[in-house]
């Protein structure tokens, strides 16, 4: 299947990195969160990747035209350096598109103008390109086909550190809890769509607001619960978490070292 990859946001929330990289280009040990992303869906056999470019587009464009395999593969040196065998590949087999969908689009705006490069797709995935999971993703996909939905998206307990509150009429407070104790599922940013999807989109809107509320009239929204890992890299605090995890060989989100490739 094609993977859409929404790569264009500001990521005004990573201040630290968004002014001189796009948000999917944050690093995460020796390569950015875009790479893992990308490595995930590899891993269940989906090599075929269309990048929806808008910020600082040009940085994606250039990591992978000067791509380096050395830095996540073993090799072989040889002949004082002219000689480089990899032990390895990483993109081989990748096939990736870059298309500008503009600086400024929504994430809707950015689906419809790569309608042309799914078409004739009988069923394809997208993501935000900034969240990790370790989500059993042919179980969604599996889902997904075996109703007559247009869309479905990993429905995920958030990790953010914000508390619920249930306020009586009055202003007093009846409860209080963390937002992952709270029962509270919220959208995790792995989709898939049939290719119908674009007869919901209207110049304009983002994805997940109107066009939603339009397939959940028809109803042909569906959402798949996954209590698993699940991480969205909005703030500097997430990029540290993740770090975390890397740092300690303690990376969910790396299935390719946990179990056979689908693709094999």
């Amino acid at each position: 299947m094609k993977v859409v990859l929404f790569c264009g946001g500001l990521g005004m929330r990573l201040r630290e990195y968004s002014e001189a990289i796009p948000k999917p280009m944050v690093p995460i040990g020796p390569r950015p969160v875009l790479w893992y992303l990308m490595k995930y869906y590899a891993h269940f056999g989906h090599t075929e990747f269309i990048l929806c470019l808008g910020h600082q587009g040009t940085v994606i464009k250039d990591y992978f035209l000067g791509y380096n395999e050395t830095v996540s593969n073993d090799f072989v040196l040889a002949e004082g350096g002219r000689e480089i065998r990899l032990l390895s590949s990483d993109i081989d087999d990748w096939k990736i598109t870059f298309v500008d969908t503009g600086a400024n689009a929504s994430v809707g705006e950015r689906l419809a103008a790569v309608r042309s490069f799914v078409e004739g797709e009988e069923v394809f995935l997208a993501n935000y390109s900034d969240g990790l999971s370790d989500l059993p993703l042919e179980e969604h996909v599996a889902d997904f086909v075996s109703t007559d939905a247009i869309a479905s998206f990993v429905a995920v307990r958030s990790t953010q550190s914000f508390h619920v509150a249930r306020i009586a009429e009055d202003g007093a407070v009846q409860s209080i809890r963390p937002v992952s104790d709270s029962g509270l599922w919220i959208n995790g940013g792995f989709f898939v769509f049939r290719p119908r999807i674009f007869e919901y989109l209207r110049r304009g809107e983002d994805l997940v607001l109107q066009p939603f509320e339009r397939l959940i009239e028809a109803r042909a929204l569906r959402a798949h619960r996954y209590g698993g890992f699940w991480m969205a890299m909005d703030t500097f605090k997430d990029k540290q978490a993740l770090d975390e995890l890397f740092d300690r060989g303690e990376a969910p989100w790396e299935l390719w070292k946990q179990t056979p490739s689908a693709a094999f």
